[in-house]
């Protein structure tokens, strides 16, 4: 049984529904969408718990690799887009479904009768999508991906009310911090990069 993957649809899942749907839900609607979207994340998180732990080699730092398909195949490069569990990502995964789930509910109550309800949730099945990402990456490149989504994420959250001008400034500073910080991220993987194809001194 691996289950890894669904954490990370299922809010997928939820922010393309609401998304399309947009203004067609419900307050009701988009917050109930929402959080039975985080509620089988957080199930499928569970037993995927369940089943790393009940491996006996769990206790030894084993680790399962689900491979979900060829992202990059070139002659230099290969990079699959591929998901590592592990004991520090088993707890992650647990604290941000979990954690998220509850942000959600409460999140259902605070919002109510608030102006663009199914956008918000929308926003935050996503960031909830990209964290996973971030901590379930079994390379650098998904790493940076899902580093970037949450940035994203961050910077429309934060600018939720946009018409709000003080709201908007918040927002694209939080997004000029972040970016600066991207920049020396991907320096760092190009550096790795090369480090590691750069053919060594022996040959």
């Amino acid at each position: 049984m691996n289950l890894l993957y669904l954490t990370a649809l299922f809010p997928l899942l939820g922010f393309m529904i609401l998304a399309i749907g947009r203004d067609r839900f419900s307050d009701l609607a988009a917050s109930s969408i929402a959080i039975a979207a985080m509620a089988l994340a957080f199930g499928a998180s569970v037993l995927q718990s369940m089943d790393f732990l009940s491996n006996p080699l769990s206790s030894e730092g084993a680790s399962q690799i689900q491979i979900l398909w060829q992202w990059i195949d070139t002659a230099d490069l290969n990079v699959e887009f591929s998901l590592l569990l592990d004991g520090l990502s088993l707890t992650l995964i647990n604290v941000i479904t979990g954690v998220g789930l509850l942000i959600h509910i409460f999140a259902s109550f605070y919002m109510k009768g608030e102006e663009g309800v199914a956008r918000f949730f929308s926003y935050l099945n996503l960031f909830v999508c990209f964290m996973l990402l971030l901590v379930l990456g079994d390379n650098l490149m998904l790493l940076y991906l899902g580093w970037e989504g949450v940035g994203i994420c961050s910077y429309l959250l934060i600018g939720f009310y946009y018409k709000d001008r003080d709201n908007s400034v918040a927002a694209i500073k939080a997004f000029t911090v972040t970016r600066i910080g991207d920049v020396f991220l991907a320096i760092g993987l190009f550096m790795l990069c090369l480090l590691y194809t750069s053919p060594s001194p022996r040959d």
